[in-house]
């Protein structure tokens, strides 16, 4: 699993097709731009698509989601990858109607680099938020402490680490810590960008985890699939039901069991500090976001069947990566959304 992951993420973006000098004129170059989050995956799925459809070739910029909104509202891309939802606000500034369509769903992790802790620290959402927000300062705290009996835990300051750019992955976590702190969702709140209390910053779910990989002490939270790549340990978190849980493919797709039977139409749904015994609190979707009125009908045409074997063939690929694939009602129902791209 771990040498796929990287071999994936060490991939080139641009996946290139070997092709005669007669059959490179008729190629169609896709361009997208946006999440890091689910990189890792997408990079599979464009490498793995270029043999279904030798005429068609992807060039994927992981930017952030920040980027990848700017860009397919500016028209520059063909699609664009968030792991935030657009709000009415963003749509309507949008020069046409933007469908958001859910491609899988992944696990904000709290990563940490805790020399002589290798793994199992167990951590409450509360702490995480109070670590985020500077109240909690050292990693011997004793509310750190008494979720980690028998865990010696250096007298050490922990240096926070955190996204630089706009982020999907930021969105998700802001969400999480609104939903279980009040000073948070006070002074800091929820979205893409926030003004940090504290800590460093990293560019991209790379540059989180590069950071805490190199930087003893520290805590960053990143997609799960960065923490395996880069070997690093990932906490439990206590979710809404009050049991420490582990971030797996089977407490994401816990997580989104409910919030799926609900599906809003248009897809915006938040799936963080969901109930249940299982579910990990913090899960979100990612989305690519395309026009319902493509500007160039034979690029919308092979667009929408490469969304179409993402839905079935490319779900497979999803938990070999690290990433839940969707619910199979909400594979249905995109499907039918798909339909509506002209």
């Amino acid at each position: 699993m771990l040498h796929g992951i990287k071999k994936t993420l060490t991939a080139l973006a641009l996946v290139a097709v070997s092709m005669t000098a007669g059959q490179a004129s008729a190629e169609i170059l896709i361009n997208g731009a946006g999440a890091t989050f689910p990189y890792p995956l997408y990079s599979k799925w464009f490498s793995e698509y270029a043999k279904v459809d030798t005429s068609v070739k992807f060039n994927y910029q992981s930017i952030g989601s920040g980027g990848g909104i700017k860009q397919i509202k500016a028209q520059t891309v063909d699609f664009g990858a968030s792991d935030k939802f657009l709000t009415d606000a963003d749509l309507k500034s949008a020069p046409g109607k933007l469908i958001h369509i859910p491609t899988v769903m992944g696990a904000v992790v709290v990563t940490y680099n805790l020399p002589g802790v290798a793994t199992g620290l167990k951590l409450s959402s509360e702490d995480v938020a109070n670590i985020y927000l500077g109240k909690i300062t050292m990693w011997n705290d004793p509310k750190i402490a008494d979720d980690n009996k028998g865990v010696n835990l250096p007298a050490k300051p922990i240096i926070v680490v955190h996204r630089s750019d706009g982020s999907g992955t930021t969105s998700i976590f802001t969400d999480y810590l609104t939903g279980v702190s009040a000073e948070w969702a006070k002074n800091v709140g929820m979205g893409a960008s926030v003004k940090w209390p504290v800590g460093l910053g990293g560019k991209g779910n790379e540059g989180v985890a590069g950071q805490v990989k190199t930087t003893p002490y520290s805590i960053g939270y990143v997609e799960l699939a960065y923490a395996f790549e880069n070997k690093l340990p990932y906490a439990s978190l206590k979710n809404k039901a009050g049991y420490f849980v582990e971030p797996s493919i089977k407490s994401t797709s816990a997580a989104a069991a409910g919030a799926a039977k609900s599906m809003p139409a248009d897809y915006r749904v938040s799936l963080v500090n969901q109930p249940g015994k299982g579910a990990y609190p913090a899960v979100g979707f990612t989305w690519l976001l395309v026009y319902e009125q493509q500007q160039d009908p034979v690029k919308g045409k092979k667009l929408v069947e490469f969304l179409n074997w993402s839905m079935s063939k490319g779900q497979k690929m999803a938990s070999p990566m690290l990433y839940a694939p969707l619910p199979a009602n909400v594979v249905k129902m995109v499907q039918k959304t798909l339909k509506t791209i002209k």
